[in-house]
């Protein structure tokens, strides 16, 4: 891994970060007085939206363990760049957020593919493993795909909560080995600290969204245990309440973890921040109901001149739910949007 990229070491990135953080503080996020608290914000955004369907081409690309990974993408002009999107924890490339984002750049005129994680679209996978917070190894054989079908091509990447953590852990364990045709980043709502967050989200809401999660993740690691008898506990699978259990007894068990706090500290991806070279955002709010205020990785952003910190004080878990009850738009995702036109206006 290459050596901490400083404000010092980075004078004219520094300058850089400075101008980029002048313009996109021109415009905030305005929480609105009727979606005021961290879980209406979090529940509107993830339950209440319907995003227009878009026209998007599907393509199936073959992994080297006998597995497929879908990709959506819509064609835009090929002299604009393109977006990669990664979408969260049990979502798809159907999320609310990853149709709105797609339809935002398509508008532009940009390319963009969203990559779906393995038994995320309807298709269970072969191979003896899901899909996890910290397994990187899928985004980095789509970008290697990507670029070398177009190796002129100026690719963005843009990642939701766990996708946001994926994509800051490739970014930093790449370091200066991320290829140079990757402009820039924007991770939203990412668990930058899991052993913080992991059982945060145990207690929060009375069980709520544990529970949310759980009632699909179970069922695909019983099948899993189906496919590979004597790999998993399928009766402590089944109990499972907590993502602590959940995690050593099905995450960590079948992707070669201690328990749920080993795969915790290995993955999150806070701590291969300080790595990234290339401008990456970091947008996400202090009342984000899964990662507490704790989490925020506000020294790694002061210190490094690539981090352009966007951190508001409302907003949700993939929330950012701006405007009047019926007209309102993603924050994040416009912000996004200008982002990556900084970075490829100065190009």
């Amino acid at each position: 891994m290459s050596s901490t990229p400083t404000t010092q070491s980075h004078p004219a990135q520094q300058a850089k970060k400075e101008a980029l953080l002048q313009a996109l503080n021109k415009t905030p996020f305005r929480v609105p007085r009727w979606l005021r608290g961290q879980h209406s914000q979090t529940l509107w955004a993830a339950l209440a939206r319907r995003p227009k369907g878009i026209q998007r081409s599907q393509e199936w690309l073959d992994t080297p363990d006998n597995d497929q990974l879908r990709l959506y993408s819509i064609a835009g002009d090929p002299e604009k760049p393109t977006v990669l999107l990664l979408h969260g924890l049990e979502g798809s490339a159907q999320s609310p957020y990853i149709l709105g984002l797609q339809r935002l750049f398509a508008q532009q005129g940009w390319n963009t593919y969203a990559l779906e994680f393995r038994t995320c679209g309807g298709e269970f996978n072969n191979a003896q493993r899901l899909y996890h917070l910290g397994e990187t190894t899928d985004l980095d054989l789509v970008v290697r795909f990507l670029l070398e079908r177009d190796p002129a091509m100026r690719l963005y990447l843009a990642g939701f909560s766990m996708g946001g953590n994926i994509t800051g852990k490739w970014l930093g364990e790449k370091a200066d080995k991320v290829p140079s045709q990757i402009k820039g980043a924007s991770i939203v709502s990412s668990p930058f600290d899991l052993t913080i967050s992991g059982p945060h989200i145990d207690k929060v809401f009375a069980g709520i969204y544990v529970r949310y999660f759980l009632r699909t993740l179970i069922p695909k690691a019983l099948k899993k245990h189906k496919q590979f008898p004597g790999v998993l506990d399928a009766e402590k699978i089944r109990r499972s309440k907590t993502f602590q259990e959940f995690d050593t007894y099905a995450t960590a068990a079948l992707h070669g973890f201690e328990d749920a706090q080993d795969y915790w500290e290995q993955s999150s991806c806070g701590q291969f921040l300080p790595h990234i070279h290339v401008p990456t955002m970091l947008l996400t709010s202090a009342d984000d109901p899964f990662n507490p205020p704790s989490t925020l990785p506000t020294e790694h952003a002061e210190r490094s001149p690539f981090l352009i910190p966007q951190f508001t004080q409302r907003g949700g878990h993939v929330g950012f739910v701006a405007g009047a009850p019926w007209k309102t738009y993603n924050w994040a995702e416009h912000q996004t949007l200008r982002f990556f036109n900084l970075l490829s206006n100065a190009d």
